[in-house]
């Protein structure tokens, strides 16, 4: 293996967050600025607001509930017609 060749590991750098979190992780770089992390993120602190801009989810569970409510219809097998006769 060819020797310095990779980047400087820092088992200790710090990440610095907007919201002001401050954390260690192990990166290429001694320090990393974010926007967001978990402790700010709304999927992670519970305050995740789901936006339904067309109904859509409406939409999609009434188009489940008309599909469990219809019977399912079994199709006749195909039957071959008898080839014409050449004269």
């Amino acid at each position: 293996m060819k020797d310095d060749i990779h980047p400087t590991f820092y088992p200790n750098a710090k990440v610095k967050c907007a919201c002001g979190a401050i954390f260690e992780v192990g990166s290429t770089k001694p320090e990393l600025f974010v926007e967001i992390c978990s402790n700010c993120h709304p999927f992670y602190t519970g305050k995740e607001k789901l936006i339904d801009t067309a109904g859509k989810v409406e939409k999609f569970r009434a188009r489940r509930e008309k599909a469990l409510a219809k019977p399912k219809v079994t199709k006749k097998p195909r039957v071959k017609k008898a080839a014409k006769n050449k004269k």
